[in-house]
């Protein structure tokens, strides 16, 4: 099969690889149909995301059509059109018995850090993710669902990370009637964090980000206020004053280790890897929030040390929520306001490769060429 295989950082090629065989009896091969490229991605291909082994195949985003089961596979047949969760998990251990899929203790060696992810280095277990023609899917009984005749492959795609992480930050913000919701980042998540901001009761959304497109995207997707931070001094303080100088009642990281904004944190990190990220976004998020206020962190970070400015959490009374998003605990509501037309993830959609030019796509979403948003990644198995 075809599949795109990392050869180093900023290095991928597509080649040939064996198609996957089922190694359990709770196995599943997917034919992938549709797949996607994360922001989170982005720090594998920048080289940030530490154990990503030559010969890795990423994506955790994708949707497809089951080519064969294991023997112990009850609830999918080959033929079946499903969407598959980017959280491995087996559905049965302490944590999955909780809805917390993403902390799994069975499906991964590293489990005391994070549960098992597709295509997301050997710090999340080393299973191969979704940008190729065929992937295993573990415990196939419990992660993937059969797509609904009513929804659309691009809505579908979408719900397997990027909508379920924006609206699960939306939800770790505690967001109560009238509050001041500000959303750092206008990537796919932060956008889905800000438009479900308002069906949780936000009175008042701001998004801040530095890319004038994404920051109009912003505007006309989610409805929110947009800050520049380029064109203030001191985003904090320009925070504080629209905001009564208390602070924001609630403030969503949506951006994680890549954030610009300082350019010491960002050449520690990027350059050096000093740090599991640049912590920029996280602490304007603590910065600027009134004291006794939430900050939900759904932007992602490497498992080492960043300078956090915790003591000023700490002292401020913040609460703090994080973790990657359980995505099958989010998806009976999603699926109602997707299908009511509250939620609209095929809108932030803007670029659409094929798998044989991933290389590109990687590219052009790295360096935000062409008003890139979200790409897809369409594979060309029969």
């Amino acid at each position: 099969m075809r599949a795109m295989v990392y050869r180093g950082p900023y290095k991928m090629r597509v080649e040939e690889k064996h198609k996957p065989t089922i190694e359990h009896p709770n196995d599943a091969i997917v034919r992938v149909t549709l797949a996607a490229i994360c922001g989170s991605d982005l720090h594998l291909y920048h080289g940030l995301m530490p154990d990503t082994r030559i010969g890795h195949t990423f994506g955790h985003e994708f949707i497809g059509v089951v080519d064969e089961v294991g023997s112990s596979v009850q609830n999918l047949k080959p033929g079946d059109r499903v969407m598959v969760p980017f959280n491995i998990f087996c559905g049965s251990c302490w944590y999955c018995a909780r809805g917390l899929y993403s902390n799994c203790h069975n499906v991964n060696p590293n489990a005391t850090a994070v549960g098992g992810i597709y295509g997301y280095s050997h710090t999340t277990g080393g299973y191969d993710g979704g940008q190729a023609e065929f992937v295993r899917v573990p415990f196939a009984d419990v992660g993937p669902v059969l797509i609904p005749d009513w929804m659309h492959d691009e809505d579908a795609v979408l719900l397997t990370d990027a909508t379920p992480t924006g609206y699960f930050g939306a939800q770790c913000g505690d967001i109560v009637q009238g509050d001041t919701v500000v959303v750092f980042g206008a990537g796919p998540v932060g956008l889905v964090a800000a438009q479900s901001s308002w069906l949780m009761g936000a009175g008042r959304v701001i998004v801040v980000d530095h890319l004038e497109y994404r920051l109009e995207k912003a505007r006309s997707f989610a409805h929110a206020e947009t800050l520049n931070f380029t064109d203030y001094g001191d985003i904090v303080l320009e925070l504080k004053r629209q905001t009564d100088w208390l602070g924001a009642d609630v403030a969503i990281d949506a951006v994680g280790a890549e954030a610009d904004g300082n350019l010491l944190q960002h050449v520690t990190t990027a350059k050096f890897k000093l740090q599991g990220g640049s912590p920029v976004a996280l602490n304007w998020a603590i910065d600027s929030v009134r004291k006794g206020a939430t900050v939900s962190v759904m932007g992602a970070y490497g498992p080492i040390f960043s300078a956090v400015k915790f003591g000023d959490a700490m002292n401020k009374g913040l609460t703090l929520r994080m973790n990657q998003c359980p995505v099958k605990r989010q998806w009976p509501r999603l699926f109602e306001h997707v299908r009511n037309g509250h939620l609209t993830p095929r809108e932030i959609v803007t670029h659409r490769f094929p798998l044989e030019h991933i290389a590109e796509g990687y590219h052009v979403f790295s360096a935000k060429l062409d008003g890139c948003i979200k790409p897809l990644v369409v594979p060309t198995a029969a």
